[in-house]
């Protein structure tokens, strides 16, 4: 095949695709599987003897296990997640008191009014709003929201600021 290769090369000055084939060796022919004794691949054609896999169209999963219980059933659960962790009800969109600093002197500061001054609360925060005490207030405000922590309580309130809690956060929790 080499020496045909090379000939056609030498007469043509170039391979050509109809020149081409493969290399001596490279190519077997397909194991014909259950057809006599005598080609060593007759009767239970390489399948063994009886069982599952010697049937035709047998597919076994990756993960069975021989009917034994199986990993995924022996090895216990790992964790847990509360409804309220994973729906959000338990999830406060926090707000530091320094950001209420760009709210007016005697305002009044509810959750509508955090969203337009650019606090987005998205539906996993289900808990509401929470002040936190990071930061510093200077300014009287009136602060209507779900929770505030003990820091930011007595900032607001010794800046002359009143804090309303709404119903469903009304006891005072801390960070």
């Amino acid at each position: 095949m080499k020496d045909q290769e090379e000939k056609n090369t030498e007469e043509n000055g170039a391979l050509k695709l109809e020149s081409l084939s493969p290399a001596t060796g490279s190519r077997h022919r397909r194991k014909r599987v259950g057809r006599g004794e005598s080609s060593g691949w007759g009767k239970t054609a390489g399948r063994g003897n009886k069982g599952q896999l010697s049937r035709s169209g047998a597919t076994v999963p990756a993960y069975f296990e021989g009917g034994q219980m199986p990993l995924y059933r022996r090895v216990g659960k790992v964790g847990f997640r509360s409804p309220q962790q994973f729906m959000g009800r338990n999830r406060y969109a926090v707000v530091p008191v320094s950001f209420l600093e760009a709210f007016e002197d005697g305002a009044e500061v509810t959750r509508e009014s955090l969203e337009q001054r650019g606090i987005s609360i998205s539906s996993k925060q289900g808990a509401g709003v929470k002040i936190l005490g990071d930061g510093e207030l200077t300014k009287k405000l009136t602060v209507k929201v779900d929770a505030v922590s003990r820091s930011a309580r007595e900032k607001i309130e010794q800046a002359g600021g009143t804090v309303m809690l709404s119903q469903k956060g009304s006891s005072e929790s801390s960070s």
